[in-house]
């Protein structure tokens, strides 16, 4: 058959193809961008959960979809994450992987 990476293909008369294909971080900032948002939200099921705490988790699970859809987040989404991360700041002091998340956003 050859290569079929990044391919999908289904034989037969019932076969149903799906495909999931996912973009690498565009470049390294964006793939530590990635790790420092997956490793906060980890952090974040530590932590008493509040509203402002879950609309930071959910942008985060935003950001972490956009990245691992497109390869980077965009400037807008950066700046909703530098928002809530100020608001949640209280909470947050406690997480190492806050402030590293903060240093990647440049609070």
């Amino acid at each position: 058959m050859g290569d079929v990476s990044h391919s999908t293909f289904a034989i037969g008369s019932h076969a149903h193809a799906e495909s999931h294909h996912h973009a690498a971080p565009q470049d390294a900032a964006d793939a530590e961008l990635l790790d420092a948002v997956r490793e906060l939200r980890s952090d974040l099921t530590r932590v008493r959960g509040t509203d402002r705490i879950r609309e930071l988790d959910a942008a985060l699970a935003d950001t972490e979809e956009e990245i691992t859809r497109t390869g980077s987040a965009a400037p807008s989404r950066r700046q909703r994450l530098r928002d809530l991360l100020t608001d949640a700041e209280s909470v947050l002091t406690l997480l190492a992987s806050a402030g590293a998340l903060a240093g990647l956003l440049g609070t």
